[in-house]
């Protein structure tokens, strides 16, 4: 048990397993942020454009809604592709916002490459005994 425990504690505090952990939390926040933007500033103006559409509300009705013989009222049932649509503009400014996130830190590091391939590494310092035997050489040229 104690070894199971120790396994556990190894695999819970990795650092990828917490940076793994930001990732998702990041990208919960930031799904709920792109859904904000599909929602409330994108799509008015498409619909809009398209004569009042509310992708939404788009649907294929197969069978009505209806009252059962108890007085139950049964649901609809339809084919909400308005939804499917709402989702593909999702995911296209979530691919594509990825994308430039992406794009912008590839660029960042390439700066950082050429910046680093720029700048000449200083030459080595002679060892202890390299001088001494440099300074010996010395003497004797001069001899």
């Amino acid at each position: 048990m104690k070894k199971f425990l120790q396994e556990f504690k190894d695999f819970a505090v990795k650092g990828n397993m917490i940076d793994m952990a930001v990732g998702i939390i990041i990208g919960g926040g930031f799904g709920k942020l792109v859904t904000s933007l599909v929602n409330d500033i994108l799509m008015p103006p498409i619909g809009m454009l398209l004569g009042n559409v509310n992708f939404s509300d788009l649907k294929i009705t197969l069978k009505d809604a209806y009252l059962d013989t108890a007085g139950i009222a049964q649901p609809a049932v339809a084919i909400n592709y308005g939804n499917f649509i709402q989702v593909i503009f999702d995911f296209i400014i979530v691919a594509f916002s990825i994308f430039l996130v992406v794009r912008l830190m590839n660029k960042m590091r390439s700066m950082t490459a050429k910046d680093e391939a720029v700048a000449p590494a200083p030459a080595p310092q002679p060892t202890k005994e390299e001088a001494l035997l440099t300074e010996i050489r010395d003497i004797l040229k001069q001899k």
